[in-house]
């Protein structure tokens, strides 16, 4: 780039040695004698100061030590998008090429244009999905040659470029009338203003759309969302936005929503959007949320609020209280929580916290991406149930349905345990006494001990620790029983729900994990 330029590269983004930045100043900046650009810096420790020199403010930076003066001829303005299509799949030696995956939404995406995809797709005209990341791009090129180069184009990687305007993107997409995937992460662009409504038909196949780290906001999203009628996943990570209003008329098809380290929402903001019709997953990482009420519902009932959300992402957060997850009970199609590096679920009591989350929320089929298998929730559930079971008995809980009066105050802290108690019946008082945990005897279980399979074994009885893992009760019984370890198979019935097996499955859990209890019937098969 000579040192001749017009004002108009003022907002142009640009490249030097790798670093992007965008330009807010052209002119001269005396003493020095020439034209200088004043860029303000995508990492601002690239920069030397606010856009200040001598005294003179020649341009603004959001931080203090984001701006630069550069000569022009330093800054690459990028090319055309057709231009970095060709130098990506025509040109690359195909000695030096390699295959590479990338994931745009949920989608992985191969690059193709390296190795073997070059011989099998030589003509642009049959290209289907391509990655032009930090290639450069920083505009669409003369109308129609997109079209008439690559007219099939569906997925669209275009993430770390040089685009500084929305209308730039759309000038692309135009030409790509099959574009159903596209990424613009780490692209600072320029939003249109909020009237006229754009209404191009630029994005009218679009499904995946990936916006994270572009400086959009909410207001943006919405007015630019009238041209995505097909738009089933959207993803702003990383913009600080706000939600300021309520998606009317668009986005109804929307199916996953990110909304991670966009640290300004909070509960009253999610209110904005808990009606959109088809939402099944939210991603709410990182946005520093803490409190959470559905104002619509009462304790143990469901709100209409977020009707079909499934999958829900809470990871790195402020979460911790156990309010906000009583209130995860309310949502009615809620299937998958993820709610990793939380104050309440890390530290010590980290594996009970987890117990208790699954013991509330009655639906949840899927925690921190790891299943739920039915053995696991019936121990958390009577786990909580024995857990609360003097507070249930002190706030007015009894045996005797009649006289069964809990307090509001205990069935606002536990909305489940009622439920809990109809499923696995009213703790009795033997459990409500404290546990001495550090005392061995308090700490046995006796259970007894029958072959079902092996009518000539007589059943036996023994005390086991209830901390004693499978793979040890293993043992013991293969030298009580003359049979190998690896032959057995345990499970145990309890007198609470008759007729039912509970297959111990894991050998390297404990006994208490499964929530076996004295007078429980341990049964043994080979």
């Amino acid at each position: 780039m000579n040192d001749t330029l017009t004002s108009d590269v003022v907002g142009r983004r640009v490249s030097v040695n790798g670093e992007c930045a965008t330009v807010r100043f052209h002119g001269a900046v005396p003493p020095v004698a020439g034209l200088w650009l004043g860029v303000e810096w995508d990492n601002p420790a690239r920069g030397k100061h606010d856009g200040s020199h001598e005294g003179t403010v020649y341009f603004r930076c959001s931080h203090p030590t984001g701006g630069s003066f550069i000569r022009p001829h330093k800054a690459n303005f990028g090319v055309d998008f057709l231009t970095a299509l060709r130098d990506r799949y025509e040109d690359e030696p195909e000695e030096d090429v390699k295959k590479q995956i990338v994931t745009i939404g949920n989608i992985p995406v191969e690059t193709i244009g390296f190795g073997s995809v070059i011989r099998k797709q030589s003509q642009l005209s049959k290209l289907r999905d391509i990655s032009l990341r930090g290639c450069a791009v920083s505009c669409a090129g003369d109308k129609g040659d997109i079209a008439s180069a690559c007219p099939n184009i569906s997925v669209v990687n275009l993430s770390q470029n040089l685009l500084s305007a929305w209308e730039e993107v759309t000038a692309i997409a135009e030409q790509l009338r099959h574009l159903e995937v596209l990424d613009l992460s780490d692209n600072k662009l320029r939003f249109p203003p909020a009237s006229p409504a754009p209404t191009t038909g630029s994005f009218s196949a679009l499904k995946v759309l990936v916006l994270n780290s572009t400086g959009v906001t909410w207001a943006e999203v919405l007015h630019c969302a009238q041209d995505w009628p097909a738009l089933e996943e959207l993803y702003l990570k990383s913009n600080g936005i706000s939600i300021s209003e309520r998606p009317a008329d668009v986005l109804q098809l929307l199916r996953t929503l990110d909304l991670s380290s966009n640290q300004a929402i909070d509960e009253n903001q999610l209110f904005l959007i808990a009606y959109l019709p088809r939402l099944e997953r939210l991603i709410l990482s990182d946005v520093g949320i803490s409190s959470l009420h559905f104002p619509d519902a009462e304790a143990g009932s469901k709100t209409a609020m977020f009707p079909a959300l499934q999958s829900l992402v809470l990871d790195d957060n402020r979460i911790s209280q156990w309010s906000f997850i009583n209130e995860l009970d309310k949502l009615r199609s809620l299937h998958s929580l993820s709610c990793l590096r939380n104050p309440l679920t890390v530290g010590s009591a980290a594996r009970t916290s987890l117990q208790f989350i699954i013991a509330k929320i009655g639906q949840l089929r899927t925690l921190n991406r790891c299943e739920i298998r039915p053995e696991e929730r019936r121990g958390a559930e009577l786990d909580y149930r024995k857990a609360f079971g003097k507070e249930w008995k002190e706030a007015g809980g009894h045996q005797d349905p009649d006289q069964d009066r809990p307090s509001a105050a205990f069935l606002a802290a536990h909305p489940r345990y009622q439920a809990l108690c109809r499923k696995y019946g009213a703790p009795e008082d033997g459990e409500l006494k404290t546990q001495q945990p550090f005392l061995l005897k308090n700490q046995l279980l006796t259970l007894k001990i029958s072959c079902p399979d092996r009518p000539n074994h007589s059943a036996l009885e023994r005390q086991l620790p209830d901390s004693m893992t499978v793979q040890k009760v293993k043992g013991l019984l293969s030298r009580l029983l003359k049979v190998p370890v690896s032959d057995l198979l345990l499970a145990y019935e309890s007198p609470k729900m008759p007729g039912r097996e509970i297959e111990l499955e894991n050998d390297q859990q404990s006994l208490q994990f499964y929530s076996v209890e004295s007078g429980d019937r341990l049964l043994v098969r080979w």
